[in-house]
């Protein structure tokens, strides 16, 4: 005997609630670990002078989420997507900074 409703999906409402929403930009992201979660810390390069008077950058940190590993794995499969559907539109998205900006590398490093 089966039942009836064996092989069947169940669809549940999805509702938004975007009323305390913030919206913010990052053209840096700084992660971090630990056993149950991932940091992602998410801010702005910001080009200032050094203390030698030497070009440097600082990591402007703005919004910082903690994730579990579920909804981070979740996070990293849907941006997978997201950016191969744009790269089959728009073409290959380049990873080398702009001309003038500074080289791989070079960018802020976490105090040891």
């Amino acid at each position: 005997m089966t039942d009836a409703n064996e092989g069947q999906q169940r669809q549940i409402q999805l509702r938004i609630d975007e009323s305390k929403m913030t919206t913010g930009y990052a053209n840096t992201i700084r992660t971090s670990t630990t056993q149950d979660e991932v940091v992602l810390d998410f801010g702005m390069n910001l080009p200032v002078q050094g203390q030698d008077g030497q070009a440097a950058l600082l990591f402007a940190v703005s919004n910082r989420i903690v994730m579990n590993w579920q909804g981070a794995k979740r996070l990293a499969i849907s941006l997978g997507q997201v950016i191969r559907q744009y790269e089959e539109r728009h073409g290959e998205i380049p990873l080398q900074r702009a001309a003038g900006a500074a080289q791989s590398g070079d960018g802020p490093r976490l105090a040891d």
